[in-house]
């Protein structure tokens, strides 16, 4: 798919007001710092191209829930500054987004210069794709360049708007990346092929188990979502998280696996707690027979020995979604075990952006991957064989 979009090869950038939406939505600190620059990092290749090519490169993205409204919290003057530093060059800094001082700023660039609009979710036209909104951000520039996969699963102005408006659209570098890394599961899966999921419900990952189970060998399930596969096969989770109305939905996808020759594998042992709390008493049990009262907050021992094996012999690995709570010491050594597992696997790997991505990052593996996405929501949806807007956007 990525080569039916136009690249930046096709561009000619020299001189001209180049507008790129990139995925900038990192996290804070409670000082306002710059929490992790993972997405800062990533977009900063194709920002040195544009100015190299000199290109007036006009940088906007959003920050987290603003809903439409001025949050104080929420300006991107940290990114400005962390984005100075990485790019080492001064980054203008507009405190609006198609307003007089973004005008101003856009204005005053020479070739090779960067600016940056404020937070595209202060202005209420940015998620309700408002064609006037879309009109005033396009004016600010010649050129489209799209860089924000972790946001192209979304209809905004920024992502489909602007591209219908201005009508020379690119995808960057690392937006063609994503697509190419993604791509290839779908579409030139290698086997043995091992999928992970974790995270906390099974009705947010059915649509990707169904997408994976024609191309997988082995599904191996964690975090919350086991818990509802445990209980469908007549387990006893204790207090652990379970959707009662996806009971037969799981018993569906473990049908569908045993004919299509998939192997779901399910926890044995885990690490329950007496309380959702990262102090809480906590005991390995039997995933099938845990004490009522308690809850499963991480795969046990044995269990993340058994993925690893599993994962040991794949020629191609997904991860989305972590074995447990991970960022709770006593409930992460589920997590790291896969996580340790997929950086010496030695195949092709990809993380599915989101918290998989973070636990790689928190434990300095993400170099050991082929391919670390920069998008959660985005990766699941693609995977899952939906059409992203901002994707779609591009190669009309």
């Amino acid at each position: 798919m990525a080569d039916a979009l136009p690249g930046l090869d096709q561009l000619d950038a020299a001189g001209r007001r180049v507008l790129v939406r990139a995925d900038l939505n990192v996290p804070l600190t409670d000082t306002g710092e710059v929490a992790d620059d993972f997405r800062l990092v990533a977009v900063v290749p194709t920002i040195n191209r544009l100015r190299q090519a000199g290109a007036r490169v006009i940088l906007m993205s959003h920050l987290g829930r603003p809903k439409g409204e001025v949050v104080e919290s929420l300006r991107l003057a940290p990114v400005a500054g962390r984005l100075a530093s990485l790019l080492e060059t001064d980054v203008r800094y507009a405190r609006d987004t198609i307003g007089e001082e973004a005008r101003a700023t856009v204005a005053d660039l020479a070739d090779g210069e960067v600016a940056l609009l404020e937070n595209l979710r202060f202005e209420p036209g940015e998620k309700a794709n408002a064609p006037d909104f879309a009109a005033e951000l396009a004016g600010l520039g010649e050129v489209y360049v799209s860089e924000a996969f972790g946001a192209a699963h979304r209809a905004h102005a920024s992502t489909v708007g602007v591209p219908a408006v201005l009508s020379q659209h690119y995808a960057g570098d690392l937006l063609a990346a994503e697509i190419r890394a993604l791509s290839r599961l779908l579409d030139a899966p290698e086997s043995p092929f091992v999928a992970i999921l974790g995270g906390a419900k099974v009705s947010d990952k059915i649509e990707i188990i169904q997408s994976l189970l024609p191309r997988v060998d082995h599904l191996l399930i964690g975090g919350a979502m086991c818990f509802t596969f445990l209980a469908a096969t007549g387990g006893s989770v204790g207090a652990s998280r379970v959707e009662e109305d996806q009971i037969e939905t799981a018993l569906s996808l473990l049908d569908q696996a045993t004919e299509q020759g998939v192997e779901i594998h399910l926890p044995t042992d885990i690490v329950a707690a007496s309380d959702f709390a990262a102090d809480a008493d906590h005991r390995v049990v039997p995933a099938d027979d845990i004490p009522a009262g308690m809850m499963g907050l991480d795969i046990g021992p044995d269990s993340a020995e058994a993925y690893a094996a599993v994962i040991a012999g794949a020629s191609m690995v997904l991860w989305n979604g972590p074995m447990g709570v991970f960022e709770w010491a006593a409930f992460a050594a589920g997590t790291e075990a896969v996580a340790r597992a997929v950086a010496e696997n030695g195949g092709y790997t990809v993380i599915g952006g989101g918290d998989s991505a973070a636990a790689v990052r928190q434990m300095g593996l993400a170099s050991a991957m082929s391919h670390v996405s920069t998008g959660g929501g985005a990766s699941l949806e693609f995977l899952e064989g939906k059409d992203l807007p901002g994707v779609e956007a591009l190669k009309n």
